[in-house]
Protein backbone atom coordinates (compact mmCIF):
# COMPACT_ATOMS: atom_id res chain seq x y z
CA UNK A 1 0.00 0.00 0.00
CA UNK A 2 3.11 2.35 0.63
CA UNK A 3 4.63 1.94 -2.49
CA UNK A 4 1.49 2.15 -4.83
CA UNK A 5 0.24 5.27 -2.35
CA UNK A 6 4.02 6.85 -3.71
CA UNK A 7 3.74 6.24 -6.71
CA UNK A 8 0.13 7.42 -7.28
CA UNK A 9 1.97 10.43 -5.30
CA UNK A 10 5.26 10.75 -8.22
CA UNK A 11 2.30 10.84 -10.83
CA UNK A 12 0.20 13.80 -9.38
CA UNK A 13 3.60 15.42 -8.46
CA UNK A 14 4.91 15.02 -12.22
CA UNK A 15 1.60 15.61 -13.60
CA UNK A 16 1.85 19.50 -11.27
CA UNK A 17 5.74 19.96 -12.67
CA UNK A 18 4.62 19.69 -16.43
CA UNK A 19 1.96 22.06 -15.49
CA UNK A 20 4.03 24.09 -13.61
CA UNK A 21 6.77 24.23 -16.03
CA UNK A 22 3.89 24.87 -19.52
CA UNK A 23 2.87 27.84 -16.81
CA UNK A 24 6.21 29.44 -16.85
CA UNK A 25 6.49 28.44 -20.61
CA UNK A 26 3.45 30.61 -21.07
CA UNK A 27 4.48 33.65 -18.31
CA UNK A 28 7.77 33.62 -20.17
CA UNK A 29 6.44 34.44 -23.64
CA UNK A 30 3.85 36.40 -22.21
CA UNK A 31 6.12 38.49 -20.61
CA UNK A 32 8.59 38.49 -23.59
CA UNK A 33 5.54 40.45 -25.68
CA UNK A 34 4.63 42.69 -23.26
CA UNK A 35 7.82 43.88 -22.72
CA UNK A 36 7.52 44.39 -26.55
CA UNK A 37 4.70 45.96 -25.91
CA UNK A 38 6.58 48.24 -23.07
CA UNK A 39 9.42 49.18 -25.28
CA UNK A 40 6.91 50.50 -28.08
CA UNK A 41 4.91 52.82 -25.88
CA UNK A 42 8.31 54.13 -24.28
CA UNK A 43 9.86 54.65 -27.64
CA UNK A 44 7.11 56.57 -28.88
CA UNK A 45 5.38 58.17 -25.49
CA UNK A 46 5.57 61.38 -26.70
CA UNK A 47 4.41 60.42 -30.54
CA UNK A 48 1.52 58.41 -29.17
CA UNK A 49 0.34 60.79 -26.91
CA UNK A 50 0.64 63.48 -29.26
CA UNK A 51 -0.81 61.49 -32.28
CA UNK A 52 -3.04 59.27 -30.15
CA UNK A 53 -2.49 56.09 -32.10
CA UNK A 54 0.21 53.10 -32.01
CA UNK A 55 1.37 52.21 -35.66
CA UNK A 56 -0.27 49.07 -37.64
CA UNK A 57 2.56 47.33 -37.23
CA UNK A 58 2.78 47.88 -33.73
CA UNK A 59 -0.79 46.83 -33.22
CA UNK A 60 -0.25 43.30 -35.67
CA UNK A 61 2.64 42.76 -33.01
CA UNK A 62 0.42 43.00 -30.24
CA UNK A 63 -1.96 40.59 -31.89
CA UNK A 64 0.11 38.09 -32.64
CA UNK A 65 1.62 38.03 -29.03
CA UNK A 66 -2.27 37.62 -27.34
CA UNK A 67 -3.01 35.25 -30.39
CA UNK A 68 0.04 32.77 -29.31
CA UNK A 69 -0.39 33.43 -25.83
CA UNK A 70 -4.36 32.14 -26.30
CA UNK A 71 -3.35 29.10 -28.29
CA UNK A 72 -0.18 28.26 -26.18
CA UNK A 73 -2.85 28.17 -22.91
CA UNK A 74 -5.47 25.97 -24.71
CA UNK A 75 -2.47 23.80 -25.74
CA UNK A 76 -1.14 23.41 -22.25
CA UNK A 77 -5.23 22.89 -20.89
CA UNK A 78 -5.73 19.89 -23.57
CA UNK A 79 -2.38 18.50 -22.51
CA UNK A 80 -3.36 18.32 -19.16
CA UNK A 81 -7.38 17.49 -19.62
CA UNK A 82 -5.68 14.38 -21.66
CA UNK A 83 -3.28 13.53 -18.80
CA UNK A 84 -5.65 13.05 -16.28
CA UNK A 85 -8.28 11.63 -18.46
CA UNK A 86 -5.21 8.53 -19.46
CA UNK A 87 -4.75 8.41 -16.17
CA UNK A 88 -8.56 7.94 -14.38
CA UNK A 89 -10.66 7.17 -16.93
CA UNK A 90 -8.36 4.23 -19.10
CA UNK A 91 -9.62 0.57 -19.55
CA UNK A 92 -9.10 -1.68 -16.69
CA UNK A 93 -5.88 -2.65 -15.66
CA UNK A 94 -4.30 -5.63 -17.06
CA UNK A 95 -5.85 -9.01 -14.92
CA UNK A 96 -3.17 -10.28 -11.82
CA UNK A 97 -3.04 -13.73 -13.96
CA UNK A 98 -2.24 -15.37 -10.50
CA UNK A 99 -2.03 -14.54 -6.73
CA UNK A 100 -4.07 -15.91 -3.72
CA UNK A 101 -7.24 -14.09 -4.59
CA UNK A 102 -6.98 -15.25 -8.10
CA UNK A 103 -6.72 -18.59 -7.89
CA UNK A 104 -9.16 -18.85 -5.05
CA UNK A 105 -12.24 -17.42 -7.87
CA UNK A 106 -11.06 -20.56 -9.88
CA UNK A 107 -11.20 -22.53 -6.94
CA UNK A 108 -14.77 -21.44 -5.95
CA UNK A 109 -15.67 -21.54 -9.65
CA UNK A 110 -14.80 -25.17 -9.14
CA UNK A 111 -17.82 -25.81 -6.37
CA UNK A 112 -20.01 -23.62 -8.70
CA UNK A 113 -19.36 -25.73 -12.05
CA UNK A 114 -19.86 -28.73 -9.51
CA UNK A 115 -23.36 -27.66 -8.40
CA UNK A 116 -24.46 -26.73 -12.00
CA UNK A 117 -23.02 -28.97 -14.55
CA UNK A 118 -22.10 -31.80 -12.74
CA UNK A 119 -25.44 -32.07 -11.51
CA UNK A 120 -27.15 -31.03 -14.84
CA UNK A 121 -24.39 -33.47 -16.67
CA UNK A 122 -25.88 -36.49 -14.09
CA UNK A 123 -29.66 -36.56 -15.80
CA UNK A 124 -28.46 -39.82 -17.64
CA UNK A 125 -29.43 -41.61 -14.34
CA UNK A 126 -32.28 -39.59 -13.54
CA UNK A 127 -33.28 -40.37 -17.08
CA UNK A 128 -32.97 -44.09 -16.67
CA UNK A 129 -34.99 -44.00 -13.25
CA UNK A 130 -37.94 -41.88 -14.71
CA UNK A 131 -38.10 -44.92 -17.75
CA UNK A 132 -38.38 -47.37 -15.32
CA UNK A 133 -41.30 -45.35 -12.99
CA UNK A 134 -42.96 -42.80 -15.47
CA UNK A 135 -45.29 -43.72 -17.57
CA UNK A 136 -43.98 -41.35 -20.82
CA UNK A 137 -41.56 -42.30 -23.44
CA UNK A 138 -37.60 -41.76 -23.03
CA UNK A 139 -38.03 -39.03 -25.61
CA UNK A 140 -40.30 -36.97 -23.53
CA UNK A 141 -38.43 -37.86 -20.17
CA UNK A 142 -35.51 -36.22 -21.72
CA UNK A 143 -37.33 -33.21 -21.99
CA UNK A 144 -36.54 -32.63 -18.13
CA UNK A 145 -33.08 -32.55 -18.59
CA UNK A 146 -33.44 -30.38 -21.90
CA UNK A 147 -34.89 -27.37 -20.01
CA UNK A 148 -32.33 -27.82 -17.19
CA UNK A 149 -29.62 -27.20 -19.58
CA UNK A 150 -31.27 -24.85 -21.99
CA UNK A 151 -32.16 -22.59 -18.49
CA UNK A 152 -28.90 -22.71 -17.17
CA UNK A 153 -27.47 -21.43 -20.15
CA UNK A 154 -29.96 -19.08 -21.92
CA UNK A 155 -30.37 -17.16 -18.57
CA UNK A 156 -26.68 -16.08 -18.69
CA UNK A 157 -27.83 -13.65 -21.51
CA UNK A 158 -29.16 -11.42 -18.61
CA UNK A 159 -27.32 -12.50 -15.62
CA UNK A 160 -24.06 -12.29 -17.56
CA UNK A 161 -24.45 -8.72 -18.58
CA UNK A 162 -25.71 -7.93 -14.87
CA UNK A 163 -21.97 -9.30 -13.54
CA UNK A 164 -20.82 -6.15 -16.12
CA UNK A 165 -23.04 -3.76 -14.56
CA UNK A 166 -21.75 -4.55 -11.11
CA UNK A 167 -24.61 -6.76 -10.01
CA UNK A 168 -22.19 -9.73 -8.97
CA UNK A 169 -23.47 -10.24 -5.57
CA UNK A 170 -26.91 -10.42 -5.35
CA UNK A 171 -27.59 -11.87 -8.66
CA UNK A 172 -25.42 -15.13 -7.18
CA UNK A 173 -27.46 -14.82 -4.14
CA UNK A 174 -30.69 -15.07 -5.71
CA UNK A 175 -29.16 -17.84 -8.04
CA UNK A 176 -28.60 -20.17 -5.41
CA UNK A 177 -31.69 -19.99 -3.53
CA UNK A 178 -34.32 -20.32 -6.90
CA UNK A 179 -31.80 -23.27 -7.60
CA UNK A 180 -32.02 -25.07 -4.35
CA UNK A 181 -35.73 -24.45 -4.07
CA UNK A 182 -36.11 -26.33 -7.29
CA UNK A 183 -34.02 -29.15 -6.24
CA UNK A 184 -36.46 -29.73 -2.65
CA UNK A 185 -39.27 -29.22 -4.41
CA UNK A 186 -38.14 -31.62 -6.85
CA UNK A 187 -38.02 -34.03 -3.72
CA UNK A 188 -41.84 -34.07 -2.95
CA UNK A 189 -42.43 -34.54 -6.94
CA UNK A 190 -44.46 -37.69 -8.71
CA UNK A 191 -45.29 -37.07 -11.75
CA UNK A 192 -43.74 -36.01 -14.94
CA UNK A 193 -45.07 -32.67 -15.26
CA UNK A 194 -44.03 -32.13 -11.37
CA UNK A 195 -40.71 -33.23 -12.42
CA UNK A 196 -40.78 -30.99 -15.62
CA UNK A 197 -41.01 -27.80 -13.73
CA UNK A 198 -38.93 -28.77 -9.83
CA UNK A 199 -36.10 -30.34 -12.09
CA UNK A 200 -36.28 -29.09 -15.80
CA UNK A 201 -37.48 -25.32 -15.08
CA UNK A 202 -36.88 -23.88 -11.49
CA UNK A 203 -33.15 -25.43 -10.69
CA UNK A 204 -32.32 -24.83 -14.42
CA UNK A 205 -33.44 -21.29 -14.35
CA UNK A 206 -31.84 -20.40 -10.50
CA UNK A 207 -28.66 -22.65 -12.30
CA UNK A 208 -28.32 -20.17 -14.79
CA UNK A 209 -28.73 -17.02 -13.06
CA UNK A 210 -25.25 -17.51 -11.09
CA UNK A 211 -23.49 -20.16 -13.60
CA UNK A 212 -22.53 -17.63 -16.45
CA UNK A 213 -21.38 -14.64 -13.87
CA UNK A 214 -19.20 -17.22 -12.07
CA UNK A 215 -17.44 -18.47 -15.00
CA UNK A 216 -17.04 -14.92 -16.53
CA UNK A 217 -15.67 -13.65 -13.36
CA UNK A 218 -12.93 -16.41 -13.28
CA UNK A 219 -11.87 -15.60 -16.71
CA UNK A 220 -11.48 -11.62 -16.29
CA UNK A 221 -8.66 -12.52 -13.10
CA UNK A 222 -6.56 -14.40 -15.77
CA UNK A 223 -5.02 -13.90 -19.18
CA UNK A 224 -1.79 -16.32 -20.08
CA UNK A 225 -3.24 -19.01 -17.69
CA UNK A 226 -6.97 -18.24 -18.36
CA UNK A 227 -7.18 -21.63 -19.90
CA UNK A 228 -5.51 -23.28 -16.81
CA UNK A 229 -7.78 -21.07 -14.29
CA UNK A 230 -11.48 -22.03 -16.48
CA UNK A 231 -10.23 -25.65 -16.56
CA UNK A 232 -9.67 -25.76 -12.64
CA UNK A 233 -13.18 -24.40 -12.29
CA UNK A 234 -14.82 -26.45 -15.22
CA UNK A 235 -13.08 -29.68 -13.47
CA UNK A 236 -16.05 -29.07 -11.08
CA UNK A 237 -17.85 -30.59 -14.13
CA UNK A 238 -16.17 -34.06 -14.29
CA UNK A 239 -16.17 -34.48 -10.40
CA UNK A 240 -19.74 -33.66 -10.27
CA UNK A 241 -21.22 -35.36 -12.96
CA UNK A 242 -19.06 -38.56 -11.22
CA UNK A 243 -20.54 -37.51 -8.04
CA UNK A 244 -24.19 -37.13 -8.35
CA UNK A 245 -24.89 -40.73 -10.30
CA UNK A 246 -23.08 -42.33 -7.29
CA UNK A 247 -25.78 -40.34 -4.81
CA UNK A 248 -28.61 -41.51 -6.82
CA UNK A 249 -27.43 -45.19 -7.78
CA UNK A 250 -26.71 -45.63 -3.91
CA UNK A 251 -29.25 -43.86 -2.11
CA UNK A 252 -32.36 -44.44 -4.04
CA UNK A 253 -32.36 -48.08 -3.18
CA UNK A 254 -31.94 -47.25 0.47
CA UNK A 255 -33.28 -44.50 1.18
CA UNK A 256 -35.58 -43.56 -1.82
CA UNK A 257 -36.19 -41.01 -4.51
CA UNK A 258 -37.69 -38.20 -1.84
CA UNK A 259 -34.28 -38.31 0.68
CA UNK A 260 -31.96 -38.81 -2.38
CA UNK A 261 -32.77 -35.49 -3.79
CA UNK A 262 -32.89 -33.60 -0.55
CA UNK A 263 -29.43 -34.85 -0.20
CA UNK A 264 -28.69 -33.53 -3.35
CA UNK A 265 -30.23 -30.10 -2.15
CA UNK A 266 -28.07 -30.07 1.42
CA UNK A 267 -24.72 -30.40 -0.70
CA UNK A 268 -25.26 -27.64 -3.19
CA UNK A 269 -26.08 -25.67 -0.40
CA UNK A 270 -22.67 -26.42 1.90
CA UNK A 271 -21.18 -25.83 -1.76
CA UNK A 272 -22.29 -22.77 -2.80
CA UNK A 273 -22.07 -21.09 0.92
CA UNK A 274 -18.52 -21.22 -0.08
CA UNK A 275 -18.84 -19.59 -3.05
CA UNK A 276 -20.60 -16.80 -2.35
CA UNK A 277 -18.25 -16.34 0.69
CA UNK A 278 -15.44 -15.77 -1.19
CA UNK A 279 -15.59 -14.92 -4.84
CA UNK A 280 -15.35 -11.43 -5.90
CA UNK A 281 -15.61 -9.07 -8.68
CA UNK A 282 -12.63 -7.34 -9.79
CA UNK A 283 -13.58 -5.58 -12.77
CA UNK A 284 -15.50 -1.59 -12.29
CA UNK A 285 -19.04 -2.17 -13.15
CA UNK A 286 -19.88 -1.00 -16.70
CA UNK A 287 -23.43 0.54 -16.40
CA UNK A 288 -24.13 0.83 -20.19
CA UNK A 289 -24.28 -2.12 -23.06
CA UNK A 290 -26.81 -4.05 -24.82
CA UNK A 291 -28.08 -7.62 -22.87
CA UNK A 292 -26.98 -9.33 -26.81
CA UNK A 293 -24.39 -7.67 -28.67
CA UNK A 294 -25.60 -8.38 -32.15
CA UNK A 295 -22.40 -6.80 -33.30
CA UNK A 296 -20.52 -9.83 -32.09
CA UNK A 297 -22.43 -11.78 -35.02
CA UNK A 298 -20.92 -9.61 -37.44
CA UNK A 299 -16.96 -11.28 -36.07
CA UNK A 300 -16.42 -14.59 -38.13
CA UNK A 301 -14.78 -15.95 -35.52
CA UNK A 302 -17.17 -15.74 -32.93
CA UNK A 303 -19.94 -16.68 -34.98
CA UNK A 304 -18.20 -19.91 -36.54
CA UNK A 305 -17.27 -21.00 -33.30
CA UNK A 306 -20.55 -20.65 -31.77
CA UNK A 307 -22.25 -22.63 -34.89
CA UNK A 308 -19.78 -25.57 -34.38
CA UNK A 309 -20.19 -25.69 -30.42
CA UNK A 310 -24.16 -25.93 -31.62
CA UNK A 311 -23.73 -28.96 -33.56
CA UNK A 312 -21.12 -30.66 -31.11
CA UNK A 313 -23.30 -30.25 -27.83
CA UNK A 314 -26.06 -31.23 -30.12
CA UNK A 315 -24.47 -34.66 -30.45
CA UNK A 316 -23.16 -34.76 -26.93
CA UNK A 317 -25.91 -33.90 -24.56
CA UNK A 318 -28.26 -36.85 -26.33
CA UNK A 319 -25.21 -39.38 -26.02
CA UNK A 320 -25.19 -38.68 -22.03
CA UNK A 321 -28.38 -38.56 -21.31
CA UNK A 322 -28.58 -42.07 -23.86
CA UNK A 323 -25.57 -43.92 -22.68
CA UNK A 324 -27.19 -45.65 -19.48
CA UNK A 325 -30.60 -46.47 -21.30
CA UNK A 326 -28.65 -48.05 -24.18
CA UNK A 327 -26.76 -50.22 -21.55
CA UNK A 328 -29.82 -51.48 -19.95
CA UNK A 329 -31.98 -51.76 -23.63
CA UNK A 330 -29.17 -52.45 -25.99
CA UNK A 331 -26.93 -54.86 -24.06
CA UNK A 332 -29.73 -56.06 -21.14
CA UNK A 333 -27.36 -54.43 -18.36
CA UNK A 334 -29.00 -53.97 -14.83
CA UNK A 335 -29.50 -50.69 -14.00
CA UNK A 336 -26.94 -50.39 -11.25
CA UNK A 337 -24.95 -51.43 -13.52
CA UNK A 338 -25.71 -49.18 -16.89
CA UNK A 339 -25.85 -45.93 -14.36
CA UNK A 340 -22.48 -46.70 -13.29
CA UNK A 341 -21.41 -45.37 -16.77
CA UNK A 342 -22.64 -42.03 -16.37
CA UNK A 343 -20.18 -41.82 -13.57
CA UNK A 344 -17.34 -42.94 -16.06
CA UNK A 345 -18.42 -40.69 -18.52
CA UNK A 346 -18.27 -37.29 -16.16
CA UNK A 347 -15.64 -38.73 -14.12
CA UNK A 348 -12.83 -39.95 -16.80
CA UNK A 349 -12.16 -36.69 -17.70
CA UNK A 350 -10.92 -34.96 -14.62
CA UNK A 351 -7.14 -35.39 -15.77
CA UNK A 352 -7.68 -33.38 -19.14
CA UNK A 353 -9.71 -30.83 -17.77
CA UNK A 354 -6.12 -29.46 -16.14
CA UNK A 355 -4.20 -30.60 -18.68
CA UNK A 356 -5.66 -29.80 -21.82
CA UNK A 357 -6.04 -25.88 -20.80
CA UNK A 358 -2.39 -25.88 -19.81
CA UNK A 359 -1.44 -27.08 -23.67
CA UNK A 360 -3.90 -24.40 -24.91
CA UNK A 361 -2.22 -21.36 -22.54
CA UNK A 362 1.04 -22.83 -24.82
CA UNK A 363 -0.15 -23.42 -28.29
CA UNK A 364 -3.74 -21.96 -28.71
CA UNK A 365 -7.13 -23.07 -27.81
CA UNK A 366 -7.91 -23.75 -30.97
CA UNK A 367 -4.57 -25.43 -31.81
CA UNK A 368 -6.16 -27.93 -29.39
CA UNK A 369 -9.78 -27.57 -30.11
CA UNK A 370 -9.25 -29.01 -33.99
CA UNK A 371 -7.73 -32.84 -33.31
CA UNK A 372 -9.74 -32.96 -30.30
CA UNK A 373 -13.04 -32.57 -32.72
CA UNK A 374 -11.80 -34.79 -35.00
CA UNK A 375 -11.26 -37.68 -32.62
CA UNK A 376 -14.49 -37.13 -31.11
CA UNK A 377 -16.11 -37.48 -34.33
CA UNK A 378 -14.34 -40.93 -35.02
CA UNK A 379 -15.05 -41.99 -31.41
CA UNK A 380 -18.28 -41.06 -32.50
CA UNK A 381 -18.41 -43.28 -35.31
CA UNK A 382 -17.29 -46.63 -33.32
CA UNK A 383 -20.62 -46.55 -31.00
CA UNK A 384 -22.03 -48.24 -34.60
CA UNK A 385 -19.79 -50.97 -33.77
CA UNK A 386 -20.54 -51.77 -29.91
CA UNK A 387 -22.10 -55.20 -29.23
CA UNK A 388 -20.57 -56.03 -26.26
CA UNK A 389 -20.09 -54.72 -22.28
CA UNK A 390 -16.36 -54.46 -22.90
CA UNK A 391 -16.20 -51.96 -25.76
CA UNK A 392 -19.87 -50.53 -24.18
CA UNK A 393 -17.12 -49.41 -21.41
CA UNK A 394 -14.03 -48.49 -23.88
CA UNK A 395 -16.36 -46.33 -26.02
CA UNK A 396 -17.78 -44.40 -22.71
CA UNK A 397 -14.11 -44.09 -21.53
CA UNK A 398 -12.70 -42.13 -24.78
CA UNK A 399 -16.35 -40.58 -25.39
CA UNK A 400 -15.80 -38.97 -21.82
CA UNK A 401 -11.89 -37.64 -22.48
CA UNK A 402 -12.96 -35.98 -25.30
CA UNK A 403 -16.21 -34.32 -24.56
CA UNK A 404 -14.22 -32.95 -21.11
CA UNK A 405 -11.17 -31.88 -23.18
CA UNK A 406 -13.64 -29.90 -25.65
CA UNK A 407 -15.63 -28.37 -22.32
CA UNK A 408 -13.30 -27.24 -20.71
CA UNK A 409 -11.87 -25.15 -23.12
CA UNK A 410 -15.36 -23.85 -24.49
CA UNK A 411 -15.23 -20.32 -21.97
CA UNK A 412 -12.09 -19.90 -22.11
CA UNK A 413 -11.56 -19.56 -25.97
CA UNK A 414 -15.04 -17.55 -26.26
CA UNK A 415 -13.40 -15.35 -23.88
CA UNK A 416 -9.87 -15.40 -26.23
CA UNK A 417 -11.92 -14.43 -29.06
CA UNK A 418 -13.67 -11.30 -26.59
CA UNK A 419 -11.85 -7.85 -27.83
CA UNK A 420 -12.52 -6.50 -23.95
CA UNK A 421 -12.66 -7.67 -21.16
CA UNK A 422 -15.92 -5.47 -19.31
CA UNK A 423 -18.29 -7.46 -22.38
CA UNK A 424 -17.06 -11.14 -21.26
CA UNK A 425 -20.24 -11.64 -19.29
CA UNK A 426 -22.28 -10.67 -22.44
CA UNK A 427 -20.29 -12.30 -24.64
CA UNK A 428 -20.13 -16.10 -22.76
CA UNK A 429 -24.31 -15.45 -22.12
CA UNK A 430 -24.86 -15.19 -25.99
CA UNK A 431 -22.13 -18.29 -26.48
CA UNK A 432 -24.22 -20.68 -23.05
CA UNK A 433 -27.61 -19.44 -24.90
CA UNK A 434 -26.36 -21.20 -28.62
CA UNK A 435 -25.19 -24.15 -26.96
CA UNK A 436 -28.08 -24.32 -24.62
CA UNK A 437 -31.01 -24.68 -27.75
CA UNK A 438 -28.37 -27.26 -28.99
CA UNK A 439 -28.41 -29.34 -25.36
CA UNK A 440 -32.52 -28.73 -25.46
CA UNK A 441 -33.06 -30.17 -28.86
CA UNK A 442 -30.46 -32.37 -28.63
CA UNK A 443 -31.43 -35.21 -26.88
CA UNK A 444 -35.36 -35.13 -27.73
CA UNK A 445 -34.61 -35.36 -31.43
CA UNK A 446 -32.25 -38.35 -30.89
CA UNK A 447 -35.16 -39.77 -28.57
CA UNK A 448 -37.90 -38.90 -31.75
CA UNK A 449 -34.81 -40.38 -34.25
CA UNK A 450 -34.59 -44.00 -32.72
CA UNK A 451 -38.72 -44.26 -32.09
CA UNK A 452 -39.25 -43.44 -35.85
CA UNK A 453 -36.64 -46.25 -35.98
CA UNK A 454 -38.28 -48.53 -34.14
CA UNK A 455 -36.62 -48.17 -31.27
CA UNK A 456 -33.47 -49.03 -32.30
CA UNK A 457 -30.04 -47.00 -31.33
CA UNK A 458 -28.47 -47.10 -34.85
CA UNK A 459 -30.22 -44.23 -36.38
CA UNK A 460 -29.67 -41.92 -33.68
CA UNK A 461 -25.95 -42.71 -33.48
CA UNK A 462 -25.36 -41.99 -37.15
CA UNK A 463 -27.24 -38.85 -36.77
CA UNK A 464 -24.73 -38.16 -33.51
CA UNK A 465 -21.53 -38.92 -35.08
CA UNK A 466 -22.65 -37.08 -38.07
CA UNK A 467 -22.77 -33.63 -36.70
CA UNK A 468 -20.03 -34.18 -34.64
CA UNK A 469 -18.22 -34.42 -38.09
CA UNK A 470 -19.66 -31.34 -39.07
CA UNK A 471 -18.47 -29.50 -35.94
CA UNK A 472 -14.72 -30.82 -36.70
CA UNK A 473 -15.15 -29.14 -40.18
CA UNK A 474 -16.39 -26.04 -38.98
CA UNK A 475 -14.09 -25.64 -36.25
CA UNK A 476 -11.30 -26.16 -38.86
CA UNK A 477 -12.88 -23.42 -40.76
CA UNK A 478 -12.51 -21.40 -37.91
CA UNK A 479 -9.04 -21.97 -37.35
CA UNK A 480 -7.50 -21.59 -40.92
CA UNK A 481 -10.08 -18.06 -40.76
CA UNK A 482 -7.58 -16.99 -37.71
CA UNK A 483 -4.38 -18.24 -38.20
CA UNK A 484 -4.14 -19.46 -41.86
CA UNK A 485 -2.61 -22.23 -43.11
CA UNK A 486 0.27 -22.29 -40.64
CA UNK A 487 0.95 -24.74 -38.41
CA UNK A 488 2.64 -22.59 -35.77
CA UNK A 489 0.64 -19.73 -35.85
CA UNK A 490 -0.94 -19.53 -31.82
CA UNK A 491 -5.20 -19.27 -32.15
Amino acid sequence: MIIKHNATMNEKFSVTSEIHSDHDTITSSASGDLDAIHEVSTENGTDSLEKGFVTSDRRSSISKASGDLKRTASNVLAQVASRITTKSWAEPPPPPDGGLKAWTQAGMGFFVLFSTWGYANSFGAFQTYYTQTLPEPPSTISWIGGIQVLLSLVTGLVSGRLLDAGFFMPVFFVGIVVQLSGIFLMSISTKFWQLFLTQGVVSGLGAGIYFTPAVSLVSTYFDKRRGLAVGIATAGNSVGGAVYPLIVRELIPKVGFAWTTRAIGFLNFGLLSLAFAFMRPRLPPRKSGPIFELSAFKEIKFTGFLCSAFFVFWANYYTFYYIASFGTQALNLPYSSASLLVVIINGVGLPFRILVPMLADRIGNLNVIVPIALIWAIVSFTWLAVHSISGYYAFTVVYGITSASFQCLFPSTVARITPRLDTIGTRLGMAFSVSGLASLTGPPIGGAIQAASGGGFLAPQIWAATVTLLAFMLFTAVRIHIGGLSLKARC
